[in-house]
């Protein structure tokens, strides 16, 4: 199941990377507009006196009222387009923070979950199942070998990592102590 969700997750990232080139000239395309009707404006500002020179000022006007909309417009899509190749960046991210969990083994996968606990939980863990997530007793399964009713509360899933945030959000519930469990660190 892991591997699928991993497969299902890189296969948009293969897709967005012509989507990310396409915003990226897209996004290149809005800053020269940008910096193309700023120039004219900045030109306006600077020669006030094409606005009362009558030979110039219909023209002078419609310049100025086109570039500014156009700015406006522009400067719209630009962020936009800055939105949403952050998103592709951050999803690009959590692809391979998950492609490193997916491939990391159930003790590493505790330690990044219980982190200063570490020791604590791959010591219970150890004890109830032997860091196997497909580790069953009766109604208890996987890693840290939760119940039923812990497992309908707290999750559960087939990956070390449910398995392991599951216990977790137990582990706080619990008041952050090992009482829940039949075996203990100590």
């Amino acid at each position: 199941m892991g591997a699928c969700a991993l497969i299902l997750l890189v296969v948009p990232a293969t897709a967005q990377s012509q989507s990310n080139a396409d915003l990226s000239a897209q996004l290149t395309r809005h800053l020269s507009t940008m910096k193309k009707d700023q120039q004219v404006l900045r030109f306006l500002q600077s020669h006030k006196w094409l606005f009362s020179d009558p030979r110039f000022s219909v023209s002078a006007k419609r310049q100025l009222r086109i570039h500014t909309l156009s700015l406006a417009r522009t400067k719209r899509k630009a962020a936009a387009a800055k939105r949403v190749l952050a998103q592709h960046a951050k999803h690009r991210a959590q692809v391979r923070r998950l492609a490193a969990v997916q491939a990391a083994t159930p003790r590493t996968v505790i330690c990044r979950v219980f982190a200063d606990r570490c020791q604590e939980a791959l010591a219970v863990s150890r004890c109830e199942s032997g860091w196997r997530t497909d580790a069953q007793n009766g109604q208890y399964l996987g890693l840290f070998q939760m119940g039923s009713n812990e497992r309908r509360i707290f999750g559960h899933g087939a990956s070390a990592v449910e398995q392991a945030v599951a216990a977790h959000r137990y582990f706080i519930a619990s008041g952050r102590n090992w009482g829940p469990w039949s075996c203990k660190p100590w």
